[in-house]
């Protein structure tokens, strides 16, 4: 059995993860904690109060007692608000208050770009501008070449939390650029599990999302080589490449 423990901000799309759990077909575990969202807002103020030390420090104490292995805020943009290294940051103040290796959906993206030996990518966001910008710079600051970047201006997790199969392939279709060789969706808000080989197949490339990168980190940080090689669960799972672990909390 292994157990990766998930904190999760508030309600929009974590039922991704018990459809991970079936889709992985395994002794792996995803228990979800939900933190504080606070303001359900894609707004820079509010996803620094949504990303505090504090609020995901509440959560810890009863993913150990679920048994987790590795912890990660499944949180895009309340982990890459902060910048590259106050990003770094809060997932080391999570590892400490966890005693557990520790990462975000932020890092797993930048972890999964590499592990796909890819450096040109294309985001197809939800976020408003200002929002998506900064994840374009987070990107950047990993070693990333960021081709095209896409805004959808909404605001609440809330409304993209009820998109459906539709809306979803039709984000990542208008999010694609013909130079980018990885196409990242980063909204942890947003359904993508049922839909990551319908995203693999529409755009002939490999698709990223924010639900299925921090399944993939959780599971990397806790050693556990879940590999499927096949579709269900997109190109990333089936590439068991090893990926620095310097920003991760694994010190």
């Amino acid at each position: 059995m292994t157990t990766v423990g998930l904190l999760y901000p508030g309600h929009s799309a974590e039922d991704d993860y018990p459809r991970f759990e079936v889709l992985l077909d395994s002794d792996i575990r995803l228990p979800v904690v939900h933190t504080d969202i606070g303001e359900d807002a894609h707004r820079v103020d509010a996803l620094l109060r949504m990303g505090s030390a504090e609020r995901l420090a509440a959560g810890v104490e009863e993913l150990r007692l679920e048994g987790a292995e590795s912890v990660v805020w499944a949180c895009t943009s309340g982990s890459f608000v902060y910048g590259w290294e106050g990003a770094r940051e809060q997932i080391r103040s999570l590892a400490l208050a966890a005693g557990l290796p520790a990462s975000s959906t932020s890092f797993a993206f930048a972890h999964a770009v590499r592990a796909l030996g890819a450096q040109r990518v294309a985001v197809a966001a939800t976020y408003p501008e200002d929002v998506t910008a900064l994840f374009t710079a987070f990107l950047k600051a990993s070693g990333a070449e960021v081709v095209s970047d896409r805004a959808s201006g909404i605001v609440t997790a809330a409304e993209v939390g009820t998109w459906g199969r539709d809306e979803v392939l039709e984000l990542a279709r208008a999010g694609d650029h013909p130079d980018a060789e990885v196409v990242l969706l980063p909204d942890t808000a947003l359904h993508t599990a049922a839909y990551l080989r319908d995203l693999e197949d529409l755009l002939g490339k490999p698709v990223l999302t924010a639900n299925q990168v921090t399944v993939w980190e959780g599971l990397r940080l806790a050693e556990r080589k879940a590999w499927v090689f096949g579709p269900k669960l997109g190109t990333l799972f089936a590439k068991p490449e090893s990926i620095p672990t310097e920003v991760t909390g694994r010190e």
